[in-house]
């Protein structure tokens, strides 16, 4: 296996939450409903989480976030992905991906190296 890439995204868990606040309907078009009903730091996370996918992949025109989410299974968090997200990953040869997930501070980030 090789890198096929890696990308880091922050997200101002405040800023972040204001936003939410402000924009009717950004939660329902950025995350799938087994996401929605989390906290703000948990939210915060996965957007940095679907942001660096969105680097990994070069940042394609025309991704739909609904295409792309956190899950959980006994290991931790996994990216998930489908549609618009995995057509791309396939063109890019990804074949495994790795997350990591923090917040601290005020700020939560996260960290996907993609494998193919």
């Amino acid at each position: 296996m090789a890198i096929i890439g890696i990308g880091v995204d922050v997200v101002d868990i405040d800023r972040f939450e204001r936003q939410l606040e402000r924009t009717p309907g950004l939660r329902d078009r950025l995350f799938v409903p087994a996401e929605r009903e989390l906290n703000a730091r948990s939210l915060a996370a996965r957007f940095a989480a679907k942001e660096a996918v969105a680097k990994v992949l070069g940042a394609p025109a025309g991704m739909n976030w609904q295409d792309c989410w956190i899950g959980l299974d006994a290991s931790g968090p996994t990216i998930q992905i489908k549609g618009t997200v995995l057509a791309v990953a396939k063109d890019r040869g990804v074949r495994t991906w790795h997350l990591s997930m923090s917040h601290d501070g005020g700020i939560a980030t996260a960290m996907v190296v993609a494998e193919g």
